[in-house]
């Protein structure tokens, strides 16, 4: 017997593997209620999907009130991840992004989490701050819809949040996250089961109430057309459609006779939903409760539902990256335009330590593009916080990038370039580093490094450095070498760097030029 069900097991067909070159891109999206991955080719401007793969994990649901997550959530998430792996292996990892929605974002102890979701994964996970997550569903929906012209107001009803975007063509003008989602308000007040109308009454209020503070903005905006997407809205639209309540979209009426339904029920264990499958009912009431409120509130009659989500805004955003349309250089010029920043300043000091990286990048192993492009992005923004203050600008200026809403940075990476504006001058701030994730702290702190070398041997301001600097790295001991008389020539520069010398003591640092 044993003989036979091996000889059954090997003949069975395979799965063929998929050949997956530098046009193939993949997102993954870690999101409150379930995991999402998918691979898709990208040829003259479009994208062909070549694998999805979804799991249930609802990680929103394993968070207590203290939003510690529970071990159970926990192990189920590193495992999807760790499936999620084998797809991702032959793929170049700059190719892949890897984003955390509402639920990591109120996750306490959260850095410990992400490590071991990191090593699982085998790339690095970022979470992303509420309005960049609506920007990212804005931009798969814009980039996947057929009229690029038209007014469209995109709701997105995720497990621990709802994202809501006004824009026109591929540009949204107004976006929010809201902290209301179907896995929240179902736990909240469907965790037993029981559908009745006061249950969902009151859970209709909770989420009108959450919604209500942006509706003015969103009403000023105006629309033409009205896009649900993602989970939520798609099992609503199927449930209409397979109820006949419905021939291809979300309608008032129809959400009506959902609830209807829902309560007639009376209890998840009875609830059958045309189109709807198990997994999703957990989920149903409060994600109904929510669609109903935005209906009522908004004035929306018909809304039609789109497939494409956040991971598809992600994919974009991914090719962005590799060409000259990357939204992050976009979002730090707005800030050296709003911040008044003396640009040309900000050249020179990045001309240095773009320099300074390509010298000791290998020997110091920071060669990724995260750190390269991160400096860079510090030297341009090193000085934005003198128009509050001089007297400890670096701080207001890190302050500023920790918390402003910046397109295109997820929060580990707004953290990274706050921690590099705060430690380029004076005293070096450990405790910031070490608060980074544990893989950061020791390639943050040599980054620091470079940013102060450069932003100190540009201390005159008026001129460019004017000399060959040679830098050398190795461990803990970090070289500069000048040309010769220029250091005898530059008095200021030579005892800056005596500073400097005892001040990256604090880090174990040993700085010596000649």
């Amino acid at each position: 017997m044993i003989t036979n069900k091996q000889e059954t097991a090997s003949s069975a067909p395979k799965k063929p593997t998929i050949e997956l070159g530098r046009d193939c891109y993949a997102a993954v999206d870690l999101g409150s209620n379930s995991f999402h991955l998918v691979i898709s080719r990208y040829n003259h401007g479009e994208f062909t999907v070549i694998d999805r793969q979804r799991k249930v994990v609802r990680l929103a649901a394993g968070l207590d009130q203290d939003n510690n997550l529970s071990d159970e959530v926990a192990e189920r998430a590193l495992t999807c991840l760790t499936e999620f792996s084998q797809l991702l292996a032959s793929l170049p990892t700059e190719n892949i992004r890897a984003v955390g929605t509402n639920a990591l974002r109120r996750l306490r102890g959260k850095n410990k989490f992400l490590e071991r979701a990191e090593r699982s994964l085998g790339h690095s996970i970022e979470i992303i701050a509420g309005r960049e997550e609506a920007r990212l569903i804005y931009l798969g929906v814009s980039k996947w819809s057929g009229s690029q012209d038209e007014s469209r107001l995109v709701i997105d009803i995720g497990g621990g949040s709802t994202e809501i975007i006004a824009g026109k063509g591929d540009t949204a003008h107004c976006r929010e996250s809201l902290e209301v989602g179907c896995v929240v308000l179902s736990k909240q007040f469907f965790d037993d089961g029981n559908l009745s109308q006061k249950r969902f009454d009151k859970a209709i209020l909770a989420a009108e109430l959450a919604i209500q503070p942006v509706v003015r903005q969103f009403r000023m905006q105006g629309w033409n057309h009205a896009i649900g997407c993602s989970g939520t809205m798609k099992s609503m639209a199927l449930a209409m459609v397979e109820g006949g309540w419905s021939t291809d979209s979300i309608r008032k009426e129809g959400l009506s006779k959902l609830l209807d339904h829902a309560v007639e029920a009376g209890h998840l264990d009875a609830l059958v939903v045309p189109g709807v499958s198990r997994d999703r009912l957990p989920v149903f009431a409060g994600g109904l409760a929510i669609l109903i409120a935005l209906f009522d509130l908004f004035d929306i009659q018909d809304m039609s539902v789109s497939d494409i989500a956040l991971r598809e805004g992600v994919l974009y955003d991914l090719v962005g990256r590799s060409s000259a349309e990357d939204i992050r250089d976009v979002s730090v010029s707005a800030m050296l335009s709003r911040w008044a920043v003396d640009k040309a300043h900000s050249d020179k000091v990045t001309a240095t330590a773009s320099m300074l990286f390509e010298q000791v990048a290998t020997s110091w192993d920071i060669r990724d593009t995260l750190f390269q492009s991160t400096l860079a992005w510090s030297a341009q923004l090193h000085e934005v916080g003198l128009q509050i203050s001089h007297d400890g600008y670096h701080k207001h200026g890190a302050y500023l990038l920790a918390n402003a809403d910046m397109a295109g940075f997820a929060k580990r990476d707004q953290l990274l370039l706050a921690a590099l504006i705060s430690g380029h001058r004076r005293k070096f701030p450990l405790s910031t580093f070490e608060s980074l994730p544990s893989t950061l702290v020791t390639p943050a702190k040599r980054v620091a490094v470079l940013l102060r070398i450069a932003v100190l041997l540009h201390r005159g301001r008026g001129s460019t450095l004017g000399t060959e600097v040679i830098a050398r790295a190795d461990g803990q001991h970090f070289e500069l070498t000048f040309s010769e008389n220029w250091l005898s020539e530059h008095p200021l520069t030579k005892a800056d760097l005596k500073q400097e010398h005892s001040w990256l003591k604090s880090i174990g640092l040993k700085l010596s030029f000649s």
